[in-house]
């Protein structure tokens, strides 16, 4: 995720990131500007073509109601995920917190458990939603070793079974009483709730007759726009031909990039900070 100033208007309107849809767009644009410039030549010299700048005009609108849906439906998958990467934040915290109470001083094993477990399905968690089978970031234990996770394509609900086995242990060697154990493990079971609620942001896409129905409506609205401006705006409608283009596609490609927020594009969530920020809020606790 980019971080920057929101502020500093100067600085945003003249920088140029990677992430930037004019870069990402210059190609197009640049063929769209080519055929823009024939079709103009050609209507302007060549032919008595009437504007059809009032169907445009109708069609743009409709165009404009379609992204703003889009656009509006890929933030709310973006800002969903934030919300369910905060509740992992406050119940990892919240498991530790609570361990650590009920866990004595001098029990550095159990205590040094909890602290890689939830780190490691933090973890876990970022690689599986990135489709990525990954375990140098693991920390293993004794009774937690690299070889039990080779076997499994889900390894947050692996990490996450050890740790019900962990909560079940503790209450059966009489550590921890009935109340307590019941509280850890309503705690623990949140963590299950949370990756549903992200694998159901990532495996539950715009639905794909929509999604090309946009694009194929952008296309031909941007292909038959010199023919409603060109008598009307003459030469001046090739840079506004180019300029809607760059705003409609642009509009639909921030709505691609945020409707899956978990991967490592620059518009994505903070995934990576956020599980260092847990592994590190949870050793200090259970330290």
């Amino acid at each position: 995720m980019i971080k920057y100033n929101p502020k500093d208007w100067f600085g945003l309107i003249f920088e140029f990131h990677k992430s930037d849809t004019m870069r990402k767009l210059m190609n197009i644009l640049i063929i769209y500007g080519v055929f823009i410039i024939i079709i103009t030549y050609i209507e302007i010299h060549y032919t008595n073509f009437e504007s059809t700048i009032s169907i445009h005009s109708l069609v743009g609108f409709i165009i404009g109601l379609l992204l703003v849906f889009r656009t509006n439906t890929a933030y709310d998958r973006w800002w969903e995920g934030r919300k369910i990467l905060g509740a992992l934040v406050n119940t990892s915290r919240n498991l530790a917190l609570k361990i650590n109470a009920v866990v004595p001083a001098t029990d550095k094993k159990t205590k040094d458990f909890y602290s890689k477990m939830i780190s490691n399905y933090c973890i876990s968690l970022k690689e599986h939603l990135r489709d990525n089978l990954k375990l140098e970031e693991i920390q293993y234990l004794d009774e937690f070793k690299k070889e039990d996770l080779k076997e499994y394509s889900h390894i947050p609900n692996k990490i996450i079974s050890e740790v019900f086995k962990k909560n079940k242990e503790l209450y059966e060697n009489k550590f921890i009483s009935g109340e307590t154990y019941i509280t850890i493990d309503k705690n623990t079971e949140l963590f299950t709730d949370i990756i549903g609620g992200c694998e159901r942001i990532k495996k539950t896409p715009i639905p794909y007759s929509y999604n090309i129905f946009i694009k194929k409506f952008i296309f031909i609205y941007t292909l038959t726009l010199p023919f409603g401006l060109a008598t009307t705006f003459y030469y001046w409608s090739i840079p506004i031909s180019v300029f809607i283009l760059y705003i409609l596609a642009s509009l639909e490609l921030l709505a691609e990039e945020i409707e899956n927020p978990f991967g490592k594009d620059s518009n994505d969530l903070p995934v990576d900070d956020i599980c260092q920020t847990i592994k590190s809020n949870v050793d200090e606790i259970l330290s």
